[in-house]
């Protein structure tokens, strides 16, 4: 097990994270999360009442604190991963109920079925997403239709040159969004960006 420690609380994580067939296990994407995390506390934004979904959630943590914090959350992931996020939510219900409630959890292949969901969010986070460069196009799909109502799109990376996360950011998401940099972490690598659909 995991365990991530916040200012009044703690979650409990599965040590073993799904696995996508030929990709990388998402364990690592916890450094990503735990950073976003971090960065929502940091600035002080307020998540009570908003709609988010989370892409590709993995373990389930950002969506998991999102609700924590008051937001409606639908975490997704491909459907191999919907049964380790499920036991996660399961594990960190808080003992007085969740704020809002609790996070939904779907299946979501992005660029194939994106479709079946609404735009009506507020936000759409991910951590760790940009990673298979023959993924940017359907996750740009994806990312398009989710903010057609004006969704803020959050999004962490370890910033992987063999992975082509720079070109995404630099290149491909700037076709369709306002791209910034809202924080740099230099020692981990890792970036966090803020895109609107232009």
């Amino acid at each position: 097990e995991h365990h991530v420690v916040f200012d009044t609380y703690f979650l409990v994580f599965s040590n073993s994270p799904p696995q996508l067939e030929g990709t990388v296990s998402h364990l690592p994407c916890l450094s990503q999360a735990l950073h976003l995390c971090q960065f929502f506390e940091n600035e002080s934004l307020d998540l009570s009442g908003t709609r988010i979904i989370e892409l590709g959630g993995g373990t389930g943590l950002v969506g998991i604190v999102a609700a924590r914090l008051g937001a409606h959350v639908t975490i997704t992931d491909l459907p191999s991963a919907v049964s380790q996020i499920e036991r996660n939510i399961a594990a960190n219900t808080p003992f007085s109920g969740w704020p809002s409630d609790g996070p939904s959890v779907s299946a979501l292949a992005w660029g194939l079925d994106h479709s079946r969901f609404s735009s009506s969010w507020d936000f759409v986070l991910g951590a760790d997403i940009v990673y298979l460069p023959e993924t940017f196009p359907l996750l740009l799909d994806t990312l398009v239709h989710l903010c057609r109502d004006g969704a803020v799109v959050y999004l962490a990376s370890t910033m992987r040159r063999e992975h082509g996360a720079q070109d995404f950011y630099d290149h491909m998401l700037p076709q369709m969004f306002s791209v910034e940099l809202v924080q740099r972490d230099p020692e981990n690598n890792i970036n966090i960006y803020k895109a609107t659909l232009r």
